[in-house]
């Protein structure tokens, strides 16, 4: 080995490295915590991903395997990304939420050549492998709720029965692919965003500096952790200081809120939408609540008449409101506790290891006030996006990332997002390409034209509405577009409102003018 290899393995810093020293400073405190049973130390937690990393490699997993994952959160979900990392593979987490063709076209386009899945999901997981050329193997996961199923080889029998803890030469280097995180943004097709092993840590640092996570804290992991939001601002920062990590598979309100009066939790992470439902729940007293000192929202704008009552109802949490998304791994902004009144509605301002500006279409600085394309630069963005030059060469155009989110910056630099670019509408946290929905309802015969637009919605923040223009002589009902929606489309992309219009409003040019619906409607 030259000494060009010996430093720079010495200088490397990977995600498997940050489990590993956090192991060596707090051997005997919790981990992670996942239902009646699982109670791991960090030593413990740590073995079990050499021995899973370890195992993984004996069965012919080499460096840069892409292995996919369609489960719901669990201990064995913690337990396979961290030993991933250690073994130089790519993980590749899948929205639980999609259909069969959505699941294969993601293992397809990734080249996934392992699917690891959950008793709930083994059906779908089974169904999109089998339509794939040369499909991955499938792998079982143990759940909070149900065993690893039966006709499938268990991971958590693979790394507590394993004898090798060894990965050789599979062990990544810090720029070596750590994941590819799907995000459907506008685009009527998912793209797959590519994120290094630095990429990740650099967003780490940002958590830990910018949302104060900390080694005491006692953290709740409900909300999906496919989605970078749990995985990487909470889960990953959390193990990176050796705080306590209690994962559940259930995010309703009444086990939330169990959950922190039983388990003293201290940090929480959720889009409004779950914070309102905790809100209207009668279990969720102040009481119930004490322990919880810090909370976090994102994924979507949190209404200020919610946040004022959060803050009422709860006098001793402490926000703040993150936004970014996938490409920056995901945090690119922060709204902090002593601003959530003064700027309220504002999405903060850059982070930590981000530089971000609005801009206009030639690249230049808005006006205070006017509104632009929020831009980023940072060691925290993806490397680009899987076998896509094109998206991937638009999206770094004149060396900023473009995040397709429009947004306004006041005389202190605080940005507040206005609309999305290219019309993604964010329903209850999850990214909707109405693009993707509108070609869904053009199958119907009957449709003339149709436009989705998000709308404003108690429950989900934006509800998914296609306004639809009949064929001259052809009647339409919202039912009939509704469940024509929900047989090809996941559950929160299917529209939550049609309505029937004479025509759609266009400009000169023959643009269908979203904006003026949205005020309309």
């Amino acid at each position: 080995m030259d000494n060009a290899t010996t430093v720079s393995r010495a200088r490397g810093q990977t995600l498997g490295d940050l489990l590993r020293r956090s192991a060596r400073r707090f051997p005997d405190k919790s981990a992670i915590e996942c239902g009646a049973e699982i109670r791991w130390t960090y030593a413990e937690f740590d073995d079990l991903c050499d021995r899973l990393a370890g195992a993984l490699v004996a069965n012919g997993l080499v460096k840069g395997t892409r292995v996919a994952v369609l489960a719901r959160n669990s201990h064995t979900f913690a337990l396979l990304r961290f030993a991933l990392a250690r073994a130089g593979a790519v993980i590749v987490p899948i929205n639980f939420m999609l259909n069969e063709d959505e699941v294969m076209f993601i293992l397809e386009h990734s080249g996934a050549s392992l699917l690891c899945t959950d008793a709930e999901f083994t059906a779908v997981a089974r169904a999109a492998a089998e339509r794939v050329a040369a499909g991955p193997t499938l792998y079982g996961m143990d759940s909070e709720v149900a065993p690893c199923p039966d006709d499938l080889a268990s991971l958590n029998r693979l790394a507590l029965e394993s004898t090798h803890r060894s990965v050789g030469d599979h062990a990544p280097a810090s720029d070596d692919l750590a994941q590819i995180i799907y995000t459907s943004g506008t685009e009527s097709r998912p793209k797959g965003a590519l994120l290094s092993h630095d990429a990740v840590i650099w967003e780490y640092v940002t958590c830990l500096v910018d949302a104060s996570i900390d080694v005491d804290d006692i953290l709740l992991h409900a909300l999906p952790l496919y989605h970078c939001a749990q995985l990487d601002v909470f889960l990953g920062p959390s193990i990176y200081v050796g705080a306590t990590n209690i994962i559940t598979a259930q995010p309703t309100p009444d086990n939330i809120v169990s959950i922190i009066e039983g388990r003293g939790i201290t940090s929480f992470f959720a889009p409004p939408t779950v914070w309102i439902a905790i809100l209207r729940d009668d279990r969720a007293t102040a009481a119930a609540m004490a322990t919880l000192t810090k909370g976090y929202y994102g994924a979507s704008i949190m209404p200020v008449e919610v946040l004022k009552e959060l803050l009422a109802t709860y006098p001793d949490l402490r926000l703040w409101n993150l936004y970014g998304q996938t490409e920056i791994a995901p945090v690119a902004t922060v709204l902090k506790p002593e601003e959530q009144i003064t700027k309220a509605g504002s999405a903060g301002r850059p982070a930590l290891n981000v530089e971000t500006r609005v801009v206009d279409d030639a690249g230049c600085e808005v006006a205070v006030g006017d509104v632009g394309e929020v831009v980023h630069r940072s060691p925290q963005l993806l490397r680009g996006y899987y076998n896509d030059p094109e998206k991937t060469a638009e999206a770094f155009e004149g060396g900023w990332f473009h995040s397709g989110d429009l947004a306004t910056r006041d005389e202190d630099g605080y940005i507040t997002i206005v609309d999305r670019k290219k019309d993604m509408i964010k329903s209850g946290g999850e990214n909707v390409s109405s693009r993707e929905v509108e070609e869904t309802v053009y199958l119907l015969p009957d449709v003339s034209e149709v436009a989705v637009i998000g709308l404003p919605d108690p429950k989900w923040i934006e509800a998914v509405c296609a306004v639809v223009v009949a064929k001259a002589g052809c009647e339409l009902t919202e039912e009939h577009v509704i469940a024509h929606c929900a047989a090809h489309l996941a559950g929160f992309k299917t529209p939550k409102r049609v309505v029937f219009v004479d025509a759609l409003p266009k400009n000169p040019s023959g643009k269908i003018l979203k904006r003026q619906l949205r005020e309309t409607l």
